[in-house]
C-alpha cells in the first residue's frame, strides 16, 4: 500500500499514474488549506499557493526523478528564490511543509504513503486546536510608559505595586524628556488580573504626581486568534 506507484516506471510514467498523482496532491493540497484556516488568521493568496504548493513540487520532482544533472540545476532555481514577505509564524511554516511534503511524496509516487500520513496530521491537527492545546492562561502582558518628576529615585518607585499587582514586572527603558525635567520609565509587566488594570494604574498616579502614564499591549507576533 505505502510503496511507490513509480518504482517500476520512472522513465515511461503512464497517464493514469500521473493522473493519480496529480489528484492526490490536488485534494491534498485542499485539505492542508482547510485545516490552516480552521481559527486562524489567513489571507486568501497564502492559502490559495498551500493548495497548489504540492502539485507545483509534485511536477519538479517529477521531472528531477533519477536525473542528478537536472537536480542541481533545479536546486539551483530555488535557490534564486526569495519570501519577500514578514515572517510566518509556527502556523504557517507548517502548513508549508506539509504542502511539500505531499508534493514530494506525490512526486515519487508514494500516493498511499501520503493519504495515510495526511489524514493523520489533518486529525491531530484539529484536535489540537479545538481544545486549544497550549493555549496561555488568560493572563495580560502590558507595556506601560510612566512619566516622573526629575527628583524621584525610581528604581524601587513602584516595586511594591508591581508585586501586588503583577506576576512579573521589568524596567526596560529610562529616558529624559521635557528638557531634561522629567523622566520617562517604560516596563513590561505581566498583570494578575486585568479587571484591576484601572486600579494599578490610580496607584501609579499617586507616585507619579499625576502625570502621565501609558498602558499598552506588548508587541509580538500574531499566529492565532
Amino acid at each position: 500500500m505505502l510503496s511507490s506507484l513509480l518504482i517500476e516506471s520512472s522513465v515511461d510514467l503512464s497517464f493514469k499514474q500521473l493522473l493519480v498523482c496529480v489528484i492526490t496532491s490536488i485534494i491534498f493540497g485542499l485539505l492542508v488549506a482547510s485545516v490552516h484556516m480552521y481559527r486562524n488568521v489567513y489571507s486568501k493568496n497564502f492559502v490559495i499557493t498551500l493548495a497548489v504548493l504540492p502539485v507545483l513540487v509534485q511536477l519538479v520532482i517529477m521531472l528531477v526523478n533519477g536525473n542528478l544533472g537536472t537536480g542541481v540545476a533545479v536546486l539551483g532555481a530555488f535557490s534564486l528564490i526569495r519570501f519577500r514577505s514578514v515572517a510566518g509564524g509556527a502556523r504557517e511554516i507548517t502548513s508549508i511543509f506539509w504542502s511539500m511534503g505531499i508534493g514530494l511524496a506525490t512526486g515519487m509516487g508514494f500516493v498511499g504513503y501520503i493519504v495515510l500520513f495526511s489524514i493523520t496530521i489533518a486529525f491531530f491537527l484539529l484536535i489540537l486546536n479545538t481544545i486549544h492545546f497550549g493555549e496561555k492562561q488568560k493572563v495580560a502582558e502590558r507595556e506601560i510608559k510612566i512619566t516622573i518628576p526629575e527628583d524621584l529615585d525610581y528604581p524601587d518607585l513602584f516595586d511594591d505595586l508591581f508585586q501586588h499587582y503583577t506576576y512579573a514586572a521589568s524596567l526596560d527603558s529610562v529616558k529624559t524628556t521635557n528638557m531634561g525635567s522629567l523622566y520617562e520609565l517604560r516596563y513590561r509587566v505581566t498583570l494578575k488580573d486585568n479587571r484591576k488594570e484601572k486600579e494599578l494604574m490610580d496607584a501609579i498616579r499617586v507616585r507619579n504626581g499625576n502625570l502621565t502614564i501609558i498602558f499598552g499591549k506588548v508587541s509580538t507576533n500574531r499566529e492565532e486568534l
